[in-house]
C-alpha cells in the first residue's frame, strides 16, 4: 500500500451469515432474509461502525455447497434477492458507506448494468460501485438459455477452459462497455434552460460505437453520467486468468491469501498481471478477504466456529477462516498491510453476530493502532483513494 493510499475496509454481506449454519443461530432472522429491512439494518450496522463498504452477493442460480454444480440441500439457506436492487433500496437510507453490489456480467447486457450501477450512484450521491462476476455454472447459462455451455465436464477439460477464456475474455470487454456508457453524457451535458428551450447540449451526448469480439452497442446510456463519473469497478479474483480480468477491468480485486507468505506472492502476481495487459493510470487497489469469528462475551469464537461446524456442515472456504479477539483479527490485518494491501474485506461467519462486533470491537481496535481513520471524503471513490475528477473520454478538451 503506497503512503498516498488510505487503509480500506470493507464488508461482505451473504444472507445470514458465510457459515452454511449461520441461519440456525438465536439471533439469526431466516424469517427476514427476503425483506428491505433486514438488509437496510445490516448496513446501516456496517455505516455507524464507519466501514468504507459493503459489497452484496448476487449470483443467478442458488447458492450451494458444490464447486459450478448446484446442490439439493435444503437444511442450508437457499435464495436470495437482487443486490442491485437491494443497494437501490438502501442508498437513501444511508449517506456515507459505499455500496457494491455484485452483478453477472456473463449472461447480462452491459446497457442494463451501466444504467443499473449510474442509477444507484444518483440514489446514493455518489456511493455506488458494481462487483462484476463471471458465470461458469451449467444451471445458470440453462436460465438464460442463450448459450452453449460445455456440461458436465472436469475443470480443467479443455472444451471447460476454453469457455472459462472466453467468459473472462468477455466480461473485460462488458465493463469496457459500462464504463464508455458512463462516459458516454459529458458532466455539463444537461443544459436545463427554459428560456432558450434547450434541455440538453446535443453535442455533449455521445454513441459509444462499441464494437468487440462479444458485444455491439451504439449508445449512448439514457442515463446521464454518474455523479462520480466512474463509478467504483471491482472483482474477485484467485487465479491468473481472473487477475488479469481485474488488470483491464477493474479499480480494486478482493483476493484470498491463505496465509502472509501466499499474501505476498498474490501480490505480485496482480502486478504482474497489470505489467501484462498494459494496465495504465492507477494501481488495483488490492483487498484480501477473510472470514471472520470474532470473541463474544460469553463465547470464544474458536469454540462457536467448532459448535456451528458440528451442525449439517463444516465451514470450507475459499478465504482464509480468522477467529479469535478483535486483537488477533487485527494482527492478521497489520501482516496484510505490510505485505501490500489496500485493504481487508471481511466476511462475517454469522452476519447477526459478527457485524455488530466489526462495528464495536475491531473497528475501534484498528483505530487504536493508527490502522483506520474516520473517514474524509464522502464519494466511494474518495474513500479508496481514486481519483475523484476523472473527466469523460468524450469531453472535448480545454484548450
Amino acid at each position: 500500500m503506497t503512503s498516498s493510499t488510505p487503509f480500506s475496509l470493507g464488508v461482505a454481506l451473504e444472507g445470514a451469515g458465510w457459515h452454511p449454519a449461520a441461519w440456525r443461530e438465536p439471533s439469526a432472522r431466516p424469517d427476514a432474509l427476503f425483506t428491505a429491512d433486514y438488509w437496510t439494518e445490516l448496513v446501516r450496522t456496517a455505516e455507524a461502525g464507519e466501514v468504507d463498504f459493503v459489497t452484496i452477493e448476487d449470483s443467478l442460480a442458488l447458492q450451494s455447497e458444490r464447486f459450478l454444480v448446484g446442490d439439493d440441500r435444503t437444511d442450508e439457506a437457499r435464495g436470495r434477492l437482487d443486490a442491485v436492487l437491494i443497494a437501490s433500496r438502501v442508498a437513501p437510507l444511508t449517506s456515507t458507506i459505499g455500496l457494491i453490489p455484485v452483478a453477472t456480467v456473463t449472461h447480462t447486457e452491459p446497457f442494463h448494468v451501466s444504467k443499473a450501477i449510474a442509477t444507484l450512484d444518483y440514489v446514493s450521491e455518489g456511493r455506488a460501485g458494481v462487483q462484476v462476476k463471471v458465470s461458469a455454472r451449467a444451471d445458470e447459462a440453462a436460465h438464460v438459455g442463450r448459450r452453449a455451455h460445455p456440461g458436465d465436464v472436469a475443470v480443467d477439460d479443455p472444451a471447460f477452459l476454453a469457455f472459462v477464456d472466453d467468459a473472462f475474455d468477455e466480461a473485460a470487454d462488458a465493463v469496457e462497455v459500462v464504463r464508455r456508457l458512463w462516459d458516454s453524457w459529458e458532466d455539463d451535458a444537461e443544459i436545463r434552460d427554459a428560456a432558450t428551450d434547450r434541455f440538453l447540449d446535443a453535442d455533449k451526448v455521445h454513441r459509444i460505437d462499441f464494437e468487440g469480439r462479444f458485444f455491439s452497442v451504439r449508445g449512448p446510456s439514457i442515463t446521464p453520467r454518474p455523479p462520480q463519473g466512474q463509478p467504483v469497478v471491482a472483482a474477485l479474483a484467485h487465479a491468473a486468468v481472473p487477475y488479469r480480468l481485474a488488470a483491464r477491468a477493474a479499480d480494486l480485486v478482493f483476493v484470498t491469501p491463505a496465509d502472509a507468505v501466499h499474501a505476498r506472492d498474490i501480490v505480485d502476481e496482480v502486478r504482474d498481471a497489470e505489467r501484462a495487459v498494459g494496465h495504465e493510470g492507477e494501481p488495483l487497489r488490492i483487498f484480501a478477504d477473510l472470514v471472520v469469528f470474532l470473541d463474544a462475551p460469553d463465547e470464544r469464537a474458536d469454540a462457536r466456529l467448532a459448535r456451528l461446524d458440528g451442525v449439517g456442515r463444516r465451514l470450507v472456504s475459499d478465504a482464509r477462516i480468522v477467529a479469535g479477539s478483535a486483537s488477533a483479527v487485527a494482527d492478521v490485518i497489520d501482516d496484510l498491510i505490510a505485505a501490500g494491501y489496500s485493504g481487508v474485506r471481511l466476511r462475517p461467519g454469522v452476519v447477526t453476530d459478527d457485524l455488530p462486533r466489526i462495528a464495536a470491537d475491531l473497528v475501534p481496535e484498528l483505530r487504536r493502532r493508527g490502522v483506520a481513520q474516520p473517514p474524509t471524503r464522502t464519494t466511494l471513490r474518495g474513500r479508496l483513494g481514486l481519483p475523484e475528477d476523472l473527466p469523460s473520454r468524450y469531453a472535448t478538451p480545454v484548450a
